[in-house]
């Protein structure tokens, strides 16, 4: 088994970053790159703001940092951890992926590997990544360099499911290839490896997780929609239900992010390509992208006066709780709908940054000092430091209606004079 890799690591976000100084700390040379310019400064500066990896970690780790695609080559082993996004039709967008590819082609050697952990549908790392490789490379796939598979597995903000902690999905073009694979992320995962028999069945697991997962939620969000009608708090259903021992404890809420609310769309694609019309899925999708406006208009019926003349504070912006990350967060759902009705609101978040969430939503973040009396107030994020000062924001902001969407709140904890609601 080879240990003498020469790896790069292509995009540093949430899933490269930490896959990179992870084998920073294992082998002698490893190149992070990024096409972002303020990404590469920040992390050159010693710090990562998606808070994967501390600042200390990653300063002794000896990961070399790069925005030049010069430095790629002479690397034995590439690791491509790119954005797998959907455009606004709702499809795959594989841009950033084949922007990746041609840059690889540019400068890759006879001899390299070169494996995805980028979520795709099944069949894109060997029918569209390998062939735009040999195209811009002129090197021939299977002679000149291999393919691999490794999907991503990391939750941003979990400090418990780790990279090495998270059994990891390796698949390859063949044995030798698969070996090489074992041995570079056997050196970084204590969890264990699964090798997937085919690419695209390593492929098809990672959408699979995801699309499971959204499901489940979807299911959870359609039953609150007919609880609320009912009159019954899904919450208490959910606890009572729980006391069964196979039931699966998940819950209601906003679903976005770069996987879940992302991820479906990809298997979707591939199988409406196909002849077939995934019913289940796309009916899951269709409840959770309903969800937001459904809190907004619940939030200005409670509020018992016209749109115009509600006033509402949002607390939380981004995708989930406890990250800075506003990738397809569906908190700007609310706010769309709230505006579509005339009803204005400010927002707050303590983990987003103020000018990314002007640039991606144009959306203004504020602080609650300075908002004076709301009528309605949202708490759209379950995070940490928003839960732990939620009785002197209701205090301070008095506000007649409190919307709790992820049920984080004791409803005893809140003053009688105040409509309660949550999801």
């Amino acid at each position: 088994m080879r240990n003498d890799e020469k790896i790069a690591v292509i995009g540093l976000g949430y899933v490269g970053l930490p896959v990179a100084v992870a084998l920073a700390e294992a082998y002698e040379d490893v190149v992070g790159f990024d096409v972002s310019e303020r990404r590469v400064a920040a992390l050159k500066a010693g710090s990562d703001w998606t808070h994967e990896i501390e600042d200390a970690r990653l300063a002794k780790s000896g990961l070399s940092i790069s925005g030049d695609a010069d430095d790629l080559r002479g690397r034995t082993f590439y690791i491509v951890t790119v954005p797998t996004p959907i455009d606004e039709a709702l499809k795959p967008d594989l841009t950033p992926v084949e922007s990746a590819c041609r840059q690889l082609g540019a400068v890759i050697e006879p001899g390299c590997v070169i494996v995805f952990e980028s979520t795709v549908y099944p069949g894109v790392t060997e029918d569209i990544c390998g062939p735009l490789i040999e195209e811009v490379s002129g090197l021939k796939r299977g002679t000149d360099f291999w393919l691999g598979y490794s999907p991503e597995r990391i939750n941003p903000g979990d400090k418990e499911h780790r990279l090495e902690t998270i059994t990891k999905i390796i698949a390859a073009d063949d044995e030798a290839t698969l070996a090489r694979l074992r041995n570079v992320y056997g050196s970084i995962v204590q969890a264990g490896l699964h090798e997937a028999p085919t690419i695209k069945v390593a492929e098809a697991a990672k959408v699979l997780e995801n699309t499971q997962r959204d499901l489940n939620i979807a299911l959870m969000n359609e039953l609150s929609l007919i609880l609320d009608r009912m009159g019954v708090r899904t919450r208490d259903v959910l606890e009572a239900a729980g006391t069964k021992w196979n039931f699966l404890k998940f819950s209601p809420g906003l679903v976005g992010g770069h996987c879940i609310g992302v991820d479906p769309y990809y298997l979707t694609h591939a199988s409406e390509q196909m002849g077939y019309k995934p019913e289940v899925i796309l009916a899951g999708r269709r409840v959770n992208n309903g969800m937001g406006a459904f809190v907004a208009r619940k939030a200005l019926a409670l509020a018992g006066k016209p749109a115009a003349d509600v006033r509402v504070g949002v607390l939380g912006l981004t995708f989930k709780e406890d990250v800075p990350d506003l990738r397809n967060s569906k908190v700007p759902d609310i706010v769309a709908a709230l505006a579509e009705a005339g009803a204005p609101s400010v927002i707050h978040d303590p983990h987003a940054d103020a000018d990314e969430a002007r640039h991606e939503y144009d959306l203004e973040l504020t602080s609650p000092e300075d908002w004076g009396q709301v009528d309605v107030l949202i708490f759209a994020v379950s995070h940490r430091d928003l839960k732990a000062q939620a009785d002197r924001f209701i205090e301070m902001l008095a506000p007649s209606v409190v919307i709790d969407v992820r049920s984080m709140l004791d409803p005893a904890s809140i003053p009688g004079n105040i409509s309660y609601w949550s999801l």
